[in-house]
């Protein structure tokens, strides 16, 4: 068995691919419970403020563009190509705060796929505009979009701390491996 095939007891008739599938979908939708309980907390004008902490942006934006990625990985998969820097930046998503759980929500319950190739792009000069084209996979990139969703809520965090009283669990925005290692540092 390798590192990558963890399986549990009662998952024994369950293929690899598919417990994997299925751990990433978990992280994620923990991750998500959080902003959304967050999210239902927020006055519409919280969600929408800027902070000054924040260099001005708002908690809205920070979720946008966490669903905007998620949305990006999506749209990526059926054509096995993804490009974060296609996003749509849309404004609906960072001034109303139950679209974005709608959306989470929508997104949460399609992250069960199988594993597959993609090309990941990007343009990173821009004077040139030549693409930068990598390879990639499914699950690679939702790993990446649960970094990704973490490092975002731990600004979120931030902005929340300073628009409202707000009390967030002490591992909203912290990445599982801090938490484990915050643990065995307290035994």
């Amino acid at each position: 068995m390798k590192n990558t095939d963890i399986v549990y007891p009662e998952d024994r008739d369950i293929p690899p691919a598919v417990t994997i599938a299925m751990q990433l979908a978990h992280a994620i939708l923990q991750v998500f419970v959080q902003l959304e309980q967050t999210l239902r907390q927020l006055t519409p004008h919280q969600y929408t403020a800027p902070s000054h902490t924040l260099f001005n942006a708002s908690i809205g934006q920070h979720v946008r563009h966490i669903i905007e990625l998620f949305q990006c990985l999506e749209l990526g998969y059926v054509a096995g190509v993804v490009n974060y820097e296609k996003r749509k930046r849309d404004m609906a998503i960072e001034t109303d705060p139950m679209l974005a759980i709608q959306l989470l929500q929508t997104i949460g319950a399609n992250l069960q796929r199988p594993d597959k190739n993609l090309s990941l792009e990007a343009d990173y000069d821009q004077q040139s505009g030549n693409m930068v084209v990598v390879q990639s996979n499914y699950y690679r990139e939702i790993m990446y979009n649960l970094e990704h969703t973490i490092h975002h809520m731990a600004l979120i965090r931030v902005g929340v701390r300073e628009l409202t009283s707000i009390t967030l669990p002490a591992d909203f925005g912290v990445a599982s491996s801090t938490i484990k290692h915050r643990q065995l540092c307290a035994q």
